[in-house]
């Protein structure tokens, strides 16, 4: 856990600081030393250290304040930044659309990292205005996007569900006469393990987006499903959709069992909890410190309470002190680190991880494939015209088939 002091202190160092540390969290092999998406990143971060500091052999004098002479710091960073990082990539008349994209992914993905680490307050290279300037694709087709495949699925919703059998049996086959804490903390890994299955689960088989599932801190109406949106007998789940209205989306077979076995382990206090709560250490702890004083507790007694606790979130549960739901990017975290940890084989130019959106992508391959587009668009709630679009590689390799097998017909016959 990263208090504010460490992160203040943080903000004023070095950008470059933090390039090494990155980088091994990204590399492959021992030490994190290799590895094509270490090389480029390596190289784009040197860029944009340069650009940062002015060093571009033009009018350009960088983002550190003139009369200021010192390397730029983390406290320079902010999402006017970004959005002139942005411009500058865009302005590169040398670069194709794709490779400006590509180039500011790479600068984005560490500004992400670096919010995980306590480096920064926000993922300012994520904001909308940061990104206005980025060109269109150029191109790129529907079917080149990442979807998961059938094998990436199954690899990852294996490695979620025996990851949290494990946890459940842990705590559950726990002695009787066992320590409170390490009861606890026993609870706690089950939930983190069960919320994290639940979440692959949903967006392995459900194709609902990601942003209509968890919250977005931008728009209040994107406050992440509760449970009372849930309903498990019916397998249906209330989501506010793209189309800004509720809607109800399908919960399929696969998904049912990881949620009410989650659900009876958390126990919510009230319905209105979310599905998938933060687990931030530092929210949770901040979140309860100021419920409990102001509910009039002193300092003394809120510290003297969250001691009895292994986890904040445990006692947020007893005390029905509602935390907020996970974030678009937290849910890209969790899944970096469960494609990590799963070492599931993924071959892809923009994601090393299986993403989000990627899940989504994956269920429309297989219902366009298994019931045609007319089905596949009800269930992803979008137009066929749109879905025809998106997947346009596979009727294009269905039509292939087809005059496949005209020229074999007609090569056949006698001439």
């Amino acid at each position: 856990m990263i208090d504010d002091s460490t992160t203040q202190e943080r903000t004023k160092w070095s950008l470059k600081y933090s390039f090494e540390r990155y980088l091994q969290d990204k590399g492959k092999g021992r030490g994190g030393d290799g590895g094509n998406y270490r090389r480029n990143a390596a190289r784009e971060l040197e860029r944009f250290a340069e650009w940062a500091a002015g060093d571009r052999g033009d009018d350009w004098t960088g983002i550190v304040p003139d009369d200021v002479d010192r390397e730029p710091t983390f406290e320079d960073l902010e999402e006017r930044v970004f959005r002139a990082y942005a411009r500058h990539l865009a302005g590169d008349r040398g670069l194709k659309q794709n490779t400006v994209q590509t180039y500011y992914r790479y600068i984005s993905a560490w500004c992400g990292w670096c919010v995980n680490e306590g480096y920064l307050e926000a993922h300012y290279a994520q904001r909308a205005s940061a990104m206005a300037p980025l060109p269109e694709d150029d191109g790129r087709k529907p079917g080149d996007q990442q979807a998961w495949t059938t094998e990436q699925r199954h690899a990852l919703t294996r490695y979620v569900d025996e990851r949290a059998r494990e946890a459940v049996e842990a705590y559950t086959t726990l002695p009787a006469d066992a320590d409170s804490l390490d009861k606890q903390r026993a609870r706690y890994a089950a939930l983190k393990a069960t919320r994290d299955r639940a979440l692959v689960f949903v967006l392995a088989y459900t194709a609902v987006r990601v942003g209509e599932l968890l919250r977005d801190p931008n728009d209040p109406r994107r406050r992440g499903v509760r449970w009372e949106d849930l309903s498990l007998g019916d397998g249906s789940m209330d989501v506010y959709r793209k189309k800004q209205q509720w809607d109800a989306a399908s919960l399929p077979d696969p998904v049912i069992s990881p949620l009410r076995s989650y659900w009876k382990l958390m126990d919510p206090p009230t319905e209105r909890w979310p599905v998938f709560p933060t687990f931030d250490q530092r929210t949770l702890a901040e979140l309860v410190g100021e419920e409990l004083a102001e509910q009039g507790e002193r300092l003394e007694t809120i510290t003297e309470c969250r001691e009895e606790y292994a986890r904040d979130l445990l006692l947020a549960l007893d005390e029905d002190i509602r935390p907020p739901s996970i974030t678009t990017d937290g849910a890209r975290s969790i899944l970096q680190r469960l494609s990590e940890a799963a070492e599931i084989d993924i071959d892809h130019p923009k994601h090393d991880y299986l993403a989000p959106h990627g899940g989504r992508r994956g269920m429309g391959e297989v219902l366009v494939r298994a019931f045609g587009y007319t089905v596949a668009a009800r269930y992803l709630d979008n137009s066929e015209e749109m879905v025809r679009e998106r997947y346009s590689h596979i009727e294009a390799g269905e039509l292939g088939d087809v005059a496949t097998e005209a020229l074999d017909e007609i090569d056949s016959i006698p001439h």
